[in-house]
């Protein structure tokens, strides 16, 4: 199945035109015609299939013939992750941390950030990319950049974690981790949160944990984190 998608798509649709680029794709590359069938979604988690009525390049217009709405995960997974000095780790991490399920992600700026400036758009497309490549219809949240200290003054629900390499005394996340709660976990820049920052997290209940024995790469430490929960709720 290869999945499409659309935000303005919804339950209440019946007809639906496909925009120029996607309206070449499935008629020139894929080679649909008129009967075919496609499946769409809005990334609220409903997922549709539509019949082809115009198979036209500039705009194939579809009917929708049934709907169906998928089950949301019984826990919400916030991960927030500073900016990584290489733009491509980071959107490796987007890419496989949607295709392992997470809700929403947060970029954060801290004290040893050494990217401070993000591209939403092309993390967006990123993420709309991995949604449909792994067949969820459920797309994560971007959220805006935003500094450390402007994030931990958040009210948070649910289990709160951060992941530093500090010789402190910190416990394991497999070992803290609750199926059916909603998490946030914050994993720091290649350098680290600093001291002041992790002082921080704890005085808003931010439990300090590890990853495992080996130093990460942020990137590396928020996949996982991400697969941890995915694992704990299996």
């Amino acid at each position: 199945m290869q999945l499409f998608y659309n935000q303005n798509i919804n339950e209440n649709t019946t007809d639906f035109t496909f925009e120029r680029e996607e309206s070449k794709h499935i008629v020139k590359v894929l080679r649909k015609n008129i009967g075919d069938t496609l499946h769409i979604t809005n990334g609220k988690g409903w997922l549709f299939t539509a019949e082809i009525s115009v198979p036209n390049i500039n705009k194939c217009t579809a009917k929708i013939i049934s709907k169906e709405l998928q089950s949301k995960r019984n826990y919400n997974l916030h991960l927030a992750v500073a900016p990584t000095k290489m733009n491509d780790r980071y959107e490796w991490f987007l890419e496989k941390a949607t295709e392992i399920g997470i809700d929403s992600i947060t970029p954060i700026i801290c004290d040893h950030s050494e990217r401070k400036v993000i591209k939403p758009e092309r993390f967006e497309r990123i993420l709309q990319s991995a949604m449909k490549q792994s067949l969820s219809c459920y797309l994560p949240k971007l959220n805006d950049a935003i500094s450390f200290q402007d994030f931990i003054n958040k009210g948070f629900q649910g289990e709160l974690f951060i992941a530093h390499c500090e010789k402190t005394n910190k416990k394991s996340l497999k070992q803290q981790l609750k199926p059916n709660t909603d998490i946030t976990i914050l994993i720091g820049p290649e350098g680290d949160f600093s001291v002041k920052e992790i002082a921080k997290a704890l005085e808003n209940n931010f439990i300090p944990v590890t990853l495992g024995e080996t130093r990460l790469r942020t990137e590396t430490a928020a996949i996982v984190a991400c697969h941890s929960v995915a694992y704990t709720n299996e």
